[in-house]
């Protein structure tokens, strides 16, 4: 059974539907069988890679509301990470474009480093304040997922990996994903957001009873 999941690493509700996923398969009793495949989706392909301004400021601009509203949208989702354990730090958060991000990701994948590496690049930004759109500080993160800095290095200062970003987000396109989390389950059973841990548990039995029956 495979599980595409697409998810930007500046997307807080992203983290949230990735510690619940694997919450889930956790007591999934056939997790031995379940391949998660990480997919690239950038939440904003536009912005520029060290923007000025807070996160709060960024929010407030993007839904045209108050500082204090974006405030209290950034609470809410910190208090809901919290739920899963996850420690958010948005008040200190650097985003910035994902585009190299996700050219690592895609590196780390090719050396099934993918799902360490995401981990650490979300932990990384949500917690630590780590620049996302910084390529210095995307290579001195890396040896952190395994990969040496000389071969993270290579990689940003190409344009590798480039298409495979892409392909990711033309795939999204096909399956009508216009937004992130979202997890599709065999190319037919599409999870939409950071569902509670019992919507995750449930549709995985269903998927697999389903795969089953074939």
């Amino acid at each position: 059974m495979q599980i595409e999941v697409w998810s930007d690493v500046i997307c807080p509700w992203c983290y949230i539907g990735k510690r619940k996923l694997e919450m889930a398969l956790a007591k999934f009793p056939h997790w031995e069988h379940v391949q998660v495949v990480w997919r690239s989706f950038e939440l904003d392909p536009t912005a520029p890679r060290n923007p000025s301004g807070t996160l709060n400021e960024m929010l407030a601009a993007k839904y045209s509301v108050t500082l204090q509203e974006a405030e209290a949208m950034n609470a809410r989702v910190t208090e809901a990470a919290k739920e899963v354990g996850l420690d958010y730090h948005l008040e200190n958060a650097r985003p910035g474009n994902t585009f190299d991000a996700h050219r690592l990701l895609h590196y780390a994948a090719s050396r099934q480093l993918d799902d360490v590496a995401s981990e650490r690049m979300m932990r990384g930004y949500f917690s630590e304040s780590l620049p996302v759109g910084d390529i210095q500080a995307l290579v001195r993160l890396a040896p952190e997922f395994g990969i040496p800095e000389h071969e993270a290095m290579a990689v940003l200062e190409s344009d590798a990996y480039a298409n495979d970003v892409r392909a990711d987000e033309a795939r999204a396109s096909d399956f009508g994903i216009t937004g992130v989390p979202c997890f599709v389950i065999d190319e037919s059973i599409i999870i939409a957001g950071a569902q509670p841990v019992e919507v995750f548990a449930d549709t995985l039995r269903q998927a697999w009873e389903e795969s089953s029956q074939h």
